[in-house]
């Protein structure tokens, strides 16, 4: 794992950034370090752990699996 140059041996967090830079940096200029830090961590918190859809989760997002895996998880009474 992580070799220098391999990007086959972390191959999630290569996704990961990917999505990163194409969906929501672009060509997006910040201003400071605190400035990117509140905008990524919008990213991460708010778009893509809760609204994106995921192609591992079927096309569905974070937010909607847990939900979905909570109601199948509860005893029908």
């Amino acid at each position: 794992m992580s070799r220098k140059g391999d990007c086959w041996d972390n191959a999630c967090m290569e996704s990961f950034f990917g999505s990163l830079k194409s969906e929501w940096i672009r060509d997006k200029k910040y201003i400071n370090f605190e400035e990117a830090k509140k905008d990524i961590f919008k990213y991460v918190g708010v778009f893509y752990n809760r609204r994106r859809r995921h192609a591992s989760l079927g096309y569905i997002s974070p937010a909607e699996y847990e939900e979905i895996s909570e109601k199948e998880r509860k005893p029908v009474a």
